[in-house]
């Protein structure tokens, strides 16, 4: 057997005010990557500017990173930090600023360097001239304590999730408020997300006794409170819970990986920008049916939770979040018919070809992908 490592940021900082951790920072200069307008507009952007600056930094803010972020804006925010020479990176927001962060990262500290090399997951040293703080405004990603990034070329339509022990944040701060803004759409996306990691990695082929308590807790918090931080947004005991869910089912995937879920999340997402929470949303419970054939973790899962199938209770809580059990349903993303079988092909191809189809524990063909594509679309049983 093949040795397994465990990687987590050095420190994780939890809780409310979270955020005061920063005033304890050393350094000259600090740049603060966000996304829209959530940030500025709930006072979360100015918060950390100021503990930053109470620090005794100077502060440059790079916002305005879009959904899906692209090539593009993370070698135009590279070469802004290249400028400004900062020795502290702060990811503030969703996933998206996060996983830009990362790579912008990257291209401060290595101008030039190809991005295919990054697909290729040859990434070089990083940390010659900064470190990373990952603070998350949605419960979802876990990007602010693993080792992923996802970018999107968005000339080819292609989401390609990158992977390096590097990327994973110095710390990750959680600061309960801040998910506590989160409209319930963005609740129910993002918690689907987190539940996504955790049945992947749980039943993932690299799962081993490290990462399979966290995936499982994990699980259990959101089935607990996912509903009540959906229905209650200023319940912070809720948040606080889906909060933590996120960050243990991080822990567990950035260390044992995930599977074809997010591999064809990952492509449907590239393609038509359904939103990657909600694409897991859909496709998880179709998935489990065809990867129940190769392993006995669900059935295990099940024993734990006390429910008698696993896929139907994700369908059930699905449909009191407001998702979609179905793509064709488009309950929040439409995605025609004509349009959607124009890309079949392409998009379950370059599913098998994403990094997460390794540790799947079902060994799929690009056509079954294709079939399982076609099942979650038109709400067909996967009995194959």
């Amino acid at each position: 057997m093949a040795y397994a490592t465990f990687r987590i940021p050095n420190t994780i900082i939890h809780g409310d005010d979270a955020l005061t951790h920063l005033s304890k920072l050393e350094g000259k200069r600090a740049t603060i990557v966000t996304g829209g307008n959530s940030m500025r507009k709930f006072g979360f952007l100015d918060e950390t500017k100021a503990q930053l600056e109470k620090a005794g930094m100077e502060v440059q803010i790079i916002d305005g990173v879009e959904p899906d972020p692209s090539i593009k804006t993370c070698k135009e925010g590279g070469a802004k930090m290249a400028e400004f020479q900062p020795d502290w990176i702060i990811a503030l927001g969703g996933g998206s600023p996060m996983d830009a962060a990362k790579i912008m990262w990257v291209y401060y500290e290595y101008p030039g360097y190809d991005f295919m090399e990054l697909v290729k997951f040859n990434f070089p040293k990083l940390r010659t001239k900064a470190r990373l703080i990952g603070i998350p405004s949605t419960s979802g990603t876990a990007s602010e304590i693993t080792a992923f990034s996802v970018i999107t070329d968005t000339d080819n339509n292609i989401k390609y999730p990158l992977v390096s022990p590097d990327l994973v944040p110095d710390i990750a701060l959680l600061d309960s408020r801040i998910p506590s803004k989160m409209p319930p759409l963005i609740t129910a996306q993002t918690g689907m997300d987190v539940i996504t990691h955790a049945v992947e990695a749980y039943v993932s082929t690299a799962a081993d006794d490290f990462t399979d308590p966290l995936a499982l807790h994990a699980i259990q918090l959101i089935f607990e409170y996912l509903e009540t931080a959906y229905h209650e947004p200023d319940n912070i005991q809720a948040r606080d819970k889906v909060h933590n869910a996120s960050t243990m089912a991080g822990m567990s995937f950035t260390n044992c990986s995930l599977g074809i879920v997010h591999s064809m999340a990952h492509k449907i997402g590239g393609e038509f920008h359904l939103t990657h929470g909600e694409a897991n949303a859909i496709l998880l419970p179709y998935i489990i049916q065809y990867n129940k054939k190769a392993t006995q973790k669900y059935a295990q899962l099940e024993g734990i939770l006390g429910i008698e199938n696993l896929e139907r209770a994700i369908w059930n809580l699905n449909k009191r979040l407001g998702l979609s059990k179905t793509i064709k349903d488009g309950l929040n993303t439409v995605i025609p018919e004509d349009k959607f079988l124009a890309v079949l092909d392409r998009m379950s191809q370059r599913a098998l070809d994403d990094a997460c189809t390794l540790t799947n524990p079902r060994k799929p063909t690009v056509e079954e992908i294709k079939k399982i594509y076609e099942a979650a679309y038109y709400g067909k049983d996967v009995n194959f």
